[in-house]
């Protein structure tokens, strides 16, 4: 999968999205669709749809909410042009009563008429801002996905739906910090500034090595690790609102929006797309 990565990375988004959709790529899409924002998703039955939806808007800074879907509608007109969240991201968790019960390439077989689709912004969005303002970034460079962990800082809770805030982390050198916080500060849609930076035991993070979700990422010497909120967050709200289904993104394996990466808001709209 290496070489379709690295070949994706420098492919424009039709090209990412085609081979998304044709099931030619499965992996984590960090690195890819450069310059538009990318997504996590949460598909959940309209009996569950507002209670999350109020978890959002409670929660922006881990649950930045960017488009919801119609009723029962698999297209997401207002983030792009011809986008299926039955087919355009690289895999599915999908979960039972709060209880993950496997992964899917598609959502053909699963789809029903009750289904809302949430989209929230992702921190990979402002990864390539990053790396053109000299940030390296290991999980990139080492085509892995972002080490994700539970926090010891709570979200305010929205019905059933509550949760520990997930985040993400990135290694760098201490006197790039301030340069990584200046720039994913104009990022809204993409959790923005960090929450914390330095020692994981302030926020309940006890083995940095072990992270909940993604794969481990070293911390070097004179490296600092930075900590974002997660749109994975959602996925551990799931686990105590234990709707009968809820379908997101495998972590890490995101929906590549065709929203330019650095929009306030998104723009496109039904008939200008």
């Amino acid at each position: 999968m290496s070489d379709v990565f690295d070949r994706l990375k420098q492919a424009d988004l039709a090209h990412v999205r085609a081979a998304i959709r044709t099931g030619g790529y499965r992996s984590h899409t960090a690195g890819l669709g450069r310059g538009f924002l990318q997504t996590n998703i949460v598909i959940l039955p309209e009996s569950h749809a507002l209670d999350f939806m109020r978890f959002c808007q409670r929660n922006p800074k881990p649950c930045p909410l960017v488009g919801v879907s119609e009723t029962g509608d698999p297209m997401l007109p207002t983030l792009g042009r011809d986008i299926d969240i039955r087919t355009d991201v690289p895999a599915y968790n999908i979960y039972r009563d709060g209880r993950l019960e496997g992964a899917a390439t598609d959502l053909n077989d699963l789809w029903r008429d009750d289904l809302v689709t949430f989209a929230l912004g992702c921190s990979f969005t402002f990864e390539h801002a990053l790396q053109r303002a000299g940030i390296p970034l290991w999980h990139v460079d080492n085509d892995t996905t972002v080490p994700m962990y539970r926090s010891n800082r709570h979200c305010v809770a929205a019905g059933a739906f509550r949760s520990p805030m997930v985040v993400s982390m990135r290694a760098m050198d201490a006197d790039k910090v301030e340069t990584a916080i200046e720039v994913s500060r104009h990022f809204p849609l993409a959790h923005g500034s960090p929450v914390h930076a330095g020692d994981p035991a302030e926020i309940g993070i006890t083995d940095i090595t072990r992270p909940d979700w993604g794969d481990p990422a070293p911390v070097g010497d004179g490296q600092v690790p930075v900590f974002w909120a997660c749109g994975v967050t959602p996925q551990a709200a799931i686990e105590a609102a234990a709707p009968p289904i809820c379908i997101t993104h495998k972590p890490g394996h995101m929906l590549i929006t065709d929203v330019p990466e650095d929009a306030e808001i998104p723009i496109l709209r039904h008939d200008n797309p």
